[in-house]
């Protein structure tokens, strides 16, 4: 498989974890989803969810089993906010390496055409998930708005590297 294909997501959101709907997981039959955390449903500074995610994770747990893994080492962050959201967690996971998904996957007990891997970064969320056969989905980050001009390079890097090795971000749904 080529380096465009493994970095192409599914999914291109064009919006953060807050648009993603329970409608959109019926329409592409998603029973699970495998979340990343940092950036993905939180910002990197923060300790906690919104109350906003809150309520859309609620949503979507009526649609689909929910595991957070996330390469975070932080035991207490990642833990804080996994029970914060009444969800199980991995951390420290080692994305795009793919035996701590497994894990999640694997505990979801379903075909691994029905999990989704959602996440803001290619080299990591959106490489992994597509080693495995997720149905993936790059989202938007959440980062607060004195963190996004220094995070931003990085992310436009791997969009830009990614679009070179063929990849088409344009957002569909």
């Amino acid at each position: 498989m080529s380096w465009g294909k493994l970095l192409q997501p599914d999914l291109v959101l064009g919006g953060s974890i807050l648009d993603l709907t329970p409608e959109l997981l019926e329409k592409h039959d998603l029973k699970g989803l495998v979340l990343d955390v940092d950036e993905t449903l939180v910002p990197m500074g923060r300790p906690r969810a919104s109350k906003a995610l809150h309520d859309r994770i609620a949503e979507l747990r009526q649609v689909s089993q929910l595991w957070l893994v996330s390469n975070n080492t932080s035991e207490t962050r990642i833990g804080g906010i996994a029970k914060s959201l009444e969800l199980p967690y991995i951390h420290f996971a080692a994305k795009p390496f793919r035996r701590k998904l497994w894990r999640a996957v694997s505990a979801m007990d379903l075909p691994v055409a029905q999990v989704g891997m959602v996440g803001d970064r290619l080299f990591t969320d959106v490489l992994a998930g597509n080693r495995m056969g997720l149905f993936t989905i790059l989202v938007e980050p959440m980062v607060d708005a004195g963190e996004a001009v220094r995070r931003s390079p990085v992310r436009s890097f791997e969009v830009w590297f990614s679009q070179i090795l063929g990849a088409s971000l344009t957002p569909n749904r």
